[in-house]
């Protein structure tokens, strides 16, 4: 039986291609087949040389590659190939279905690493010089996403923290607004939305709770929505 290769779940980062880590750009030049999302730019693949590039992209509300599917795909590169490299938008642990692809290749016996990612939070507080938490007003920060499982409620409890950050916000970001405002939530509360963070199209919007209830415009990329007071302008920001 032929020896199995070993499988690193890379995070790609928020989109930049420079903005991915050392050891991430390592593995894609030295990769034999890389299986991609959709949110993986043309420049992070030019880092793959050498490598057959598999797209695997999932977007939210598009026609996309079952999980089951990339599994499959995984296990069997790893059977043909030395070193596989799933490329992952932002970091693999937050939102990136890493679990249900590890254990696939745990399953398997197939050696996997984990290479972890900015994920688009952090790089978004960055790209808007606006930190998620703020001595003696936000102490907390709490990552959500409205997507849920078949089996899961279509409406989870919000977490009660200073700062909320809402992944894949675009579409569910003005009921999240309403839910709020319901909870008492000022309608004043800063609000920043980040589309296509750290890209050259990258757009920044800021507006209040009460504003963002009455919904955004349709946005060409994805959507990133951070809420709570931590998000106020400081007095010199234009």
């Amino acid at each position: 039986m032929a020896a199995l290769g070993k499988v690193y779940l890379v995070g790609a980062g928020p989109g930049a291609a420079d903005l991915i880590t050392v050891r991430g750009a390592r593995l894609l030049a030295e990769a034999d087949v890389v299986l991609y999302d959709a949110l993986v730019t043309p420049e992070m693949l030019a880092l793959c040389a050498r490598a057959e590039k598999i797209s695997v992209g999932k977007r939210s509300g598009q026609r996309s590659t079952a999980q089951t599917l990339i599994n499959e795909q995984l296990v069997e590169c790893a059977k043909k190939h030395e070193l596989v490299v799933r490329l992952k938008g932002g970091d693999p642990m937050l939102f990136g279905r890493a679990d249900e692809e590890l254990r696939a290749l745990e399953l398997e016996g197939i050696e996997v690493e984990v290479v972890p990612g900015i994920t688009t939070a952090v790089a978004a507080a960055a790209a808007t010089k606006q930190p998620l938490t703020k001595r003696g007003l936000a102490r907390s920060v709490a990552f959500f996403t409205s997507s849920t499982a078949p089996d899961e409620p279509d409406h989870p409890a919000l977490p009660e923290t200073d700062t909320l950050v809402q992944y894949m916000g675009g579409r569910e970001a003005a009921a999240t607004a309403e839910r709020l405002l319901a909870e008492g939530r000022r309608p004043d509360l800063p609000v920043v939305v980040v589309e296509n963070c750290s890209r050259a199209d990258e757009r920044i919007l800021r507006l209040t709770l009460l504003e963002l209830a009455r919904g955004l415009e349709p946005g060409h990329g994805p959507v990133l929505v951070m809420m709570g007071e931590a998000l106020a302008k400081r007095e010199h920001q234009a």
